[in-house]
């Protein structure tokens, strides 16, 4: 299995010009976005409809009426003054995503990167969810379906990269040479697996290299989502987004 790493959403342009007929694309972004949309899906949601701009979001609600409208810019759910319109049901927390919220409901998802990203992979043999929240799950998967390549997207934050997501390609890799696949890791990946062998299980020094939990931190209605988002293996399932642009949990099926 050869493993490279996407590092940054500047990445994301040339990404989206690559062959990856036989790559599997896993697409990370810890705080928040694919660790909502993995809660949102362990709670009963139907499926995720993924959209990179607004627009898109509101033109995609007037063919699916039943769906919910979900995310946020600079964090902060999307609301009137953005939409000219109406405000969207949910933000982009994984506690906005309950059983009683989202069960049964479609939902169309629209967020500053991690949704871009996901985007940016359409064209992947398949396209995975990656979360810590999942990791040995995705992991265990992995290992049976040992691709015989595999692009670890770390979504960033607006343009920069996100030390948590990194952290968390890395700790995917780390997880895969303990199961003893066997790998060969381009320099982005080195970059990842060494960004977690030095940082560790220790989740305050997570806490502290990563500026977006801090930030979140200081915010007191987005606090919570910090440790929620950050706590291993809590949601064990596998969502990925067929070609038609749709995200559901599924088994390690190919991509229809």
């Amino acid at each position: 299995m050869i493993i490279d790493a996407i590092l940054t959403p500047a990445e994301l342009p040339a990404l989206m010009k690559r062959d990856l007929r036989s790559t599997t694309c896993v697409v990370i972004d810890v705080l928040r976005a694919t660790s909502s949309m993995l809660t949102a899906l362990q709670n009963g949601a139907r499926e995720i409809h993924p959209v990179a701009e607004i627009e898109e979001a509101l033109a995609l609600k007037t063919r699916l009426p039943s769906a919910l409208l979900a995310g946020e810019r600079r964090g902060v759910r999307i609301q009137k003054d953005l939409t000219g319109s109406v405000d969207f049901d949910l933000g982009n927390s994984p506690r906005d995503f309950t059983a009683s919220a989202v069960g049964d409901r479609p939902i169309i998802w629209t967020t500053t990167n991690g949704t871009r990203a996901l985007r940016a992979c359409a064209y992947a043999e398949r396209i995975l969810l990656g979360a810590l929240l999942n990791l040995r799950t995705l992991a265990e998967l992995l290992e049976r379906m040992e691709p015989p390549y595999l692009t670890l997207v770390c979504a960033g934050t607006i343009e920069e990269p996100a030390f948590e997501d990194i952290f968390t390609a890395g700790a995917l890799i780390d997880a895969l040479m303990r199961r003893h696949v066997r790998v060969e890791c381009k320099d982005s990946a080195q970059v990842v697996w060494r960004t977690f062998c030095h940082t560790g299980d220790d989740q305050r020094s997570l806490i502290e290299s990563s500026l977006n939990a801090r930030r979140l931190l200081q915010k007191p209605d987005l606090a919570p989502d910090v440790p929620i988002c950050l706590e291993a293996n809590s949601v064990p399932l596998i969502a990925a987004m067929n070609r038609d642009g749709v995200i559901t949990s599924c088994s390690d099926r190919p991509r229809d």
